[in-house]
């Protein structure tokens, strides 16, 4: 019988669990591509959409919602719908902006975050930055 030391079995253990995270969040994203393609489905069938080319989104910066994965989910799913087949999906990136209930002034949140630079007040609020919007759609 071998006997791994501690470490090579807790570092096998995490990369298996970085996996299952990594799937964990594609499954999120996922998620978001099917709610997605069943509004543009619906908007094609109310508006006699034929084909829809391409899909912009904005997507805030702090969505927790990772481009990348969402592209992967997008590629996959829309082979499965007859309006969206081939449609592109562009996405543009909205910046998170928050506000400081102090002094009343605006400020980059990533770059920042709850405390406020101007003033070093919490009393912050998310202003933008979370969102997710279809903004644009080529069809005929």
């Amino acid at each position: 019988m071998v006997v791994e030391p501690v470490e090579t079995t807790v570092n096998r253990f995490c990369g298996h669990f970085d996996k299952l995270n990594d799937r964990m969040q594609n499954m999120h994203e996922l998620g978001l591509v099917f709610h997605i393609i069943k509004r543009l489905e619906n908007l094609a069938q109310e508006q006699n959409l034929k084909e829809i080319q391409s899909v912009t989104l904005e997507l805030g910066e702090v969505s927790g919602v990772v481009p990348e994965f969402l592209q992967d989910g997008w590629k996959w799913a829309i082979k499965k719908s007859q309006v969206l087949d081939g449609a592109a999906l562009k996405i543009e990136s909205l910046p998170a902006t928050t506000i400081c209930n102090s002094c009343g002034k605006t400020y980059p949140t990533v770059e920042f975050g709850k405390i406020c630079p101007h003033c070093k007040s919490e009393d912050t609020v998310l202003q933008a930055g979370n969102e997710m919007n279809i903004k644009e759609i080529e069809a005929c």
